[in-house]
């Protein structure tokens, strides 16, 4: 289908040589919460910009560190087996061999300038929550193409309307095409979006960046508060990152600024004195001894 989109005339040129199609899964337990969650699945997908062409596909498993045994109910919705992640890697050499992987797969492409590549996703939880969290919490570098992407759900609505509710396999068949594989599992959910990514570029569907994680802004000298608090100098706004649409949330670090916080189990953070000191923790921790309550993703 898309293999020939371009010399046919169809389709609209996009500004990206390449897009990185990804969708983590993740530790998770039944209705309820996990904490640390952690990345078990790291697929990717490469689309060419101009034809829509699945080019290549990278796929390793994750060895989770804090609950390294599978819940049952983590098994049956993703098809990972336990023997899976305890041969998998950790998520700092899962990010390395991706970004030597992407690095193969297009080399050669920029020529002498360089390759313009954009991560897709559905929904913002890969990026914005997932990796930045995970990373964050144990001190992982990752790639900074990592900081932006393309909320594959925004440009769908836009083409084909649906609302908010609409999931990945409904929006496959949305766009009339098959679903192919199984649902939850990682790579089969990346190469489905893949190709609905494909199909929207087919109906001249401009693909440009949706979400990204704003930068820490820089320190300056304000007056000091008379809050608690306020003995710190606080932080400046932040400048605006480069999006097409503004962030809903900073990720922390978030110091004094008006955005909001979040622990790393996804919820908000709240202000406290204990013992003339101030810190800011989950905002449904209540007592010392007790962790912040963990997260799962959304369905």
């Amino acid at each position: 289908m898309a293999t020939i989109m371009a010399a046919r005339g169809q389709g609209l040129e996009q500004d990206f040589d390449f897009f990185v199609v990804v969708d983590f899964e993740a530790t998770c337990v039944k209705d309820a919460r996990i904490f640390p969650q952690e990345i078990i699945e790291f697929p990717a997908v490469l689309v060419d910009g101009a034809t829509g062409r699945i080019e290549s596909a990278f796929r390793r498993y994750v060895r989770p560190k804090h609950h390294p045994v599978l819940t049952q109910f983590c098994r049956e919705l993703t098809g990972i087996r336990q023997e899976d992640v305890d041969g998998g890697v950790d998520l700092g050499e899962a990010l390395w061999l991706h970004d030597a992987w992407l690095k193969a797969a297009t080399a050669g492409a920029g020529n002498k300038r360089s390759v313009r590549l954009a991560v897709v996703t559905w929904g913002d939880w890969d990026c914005r929550t997932m990796l930045e969290f995970e990373c964050r919490f144990k001190g992982i570098e990752k790639p900074s193409y990592f900081d932006q992407w393309i909320n594959l759900r925004v440009p769908f609505q836009a083409a084909l309307g649906g609302g908010g509710r609409v999931n990945l396999q409904e929006a496959v068949r949305a766009a009339g095409l098959d679903w192919e594989g199984r649902l939850h599992c990682g790579l089969d959910d990346a190469r489905n979006t893949a190709r609905l990514l494909a199909e929207l570029m087919r109906r001249g569907v401009k693909i440009t960046i949706t979400g990204s994680l704003a930068a820490p802004p820089p320190m300056q000298k304000q007056p000091a508060r008379t809050s608690p608090c306020g003995g710190s100098p606080a932080l400046a706004s932040a400048p605006p990152p480069i999006q097409q649409q503004p962030a809903p949330y900073m990720i922390s670090p978030c110091g004094g600024s008006s955005a909001t916080c979040l622990c790393y189990c996804g919820l908000a953070s709240r202000g406290d004195v204990m013992h003339g000191k101030c810190f800011s923790g989950c905002a449904s921790w209540s007592r010392p001894w007790d962790p912040c309550p963990p997260t799962s993703r959304g369905a």
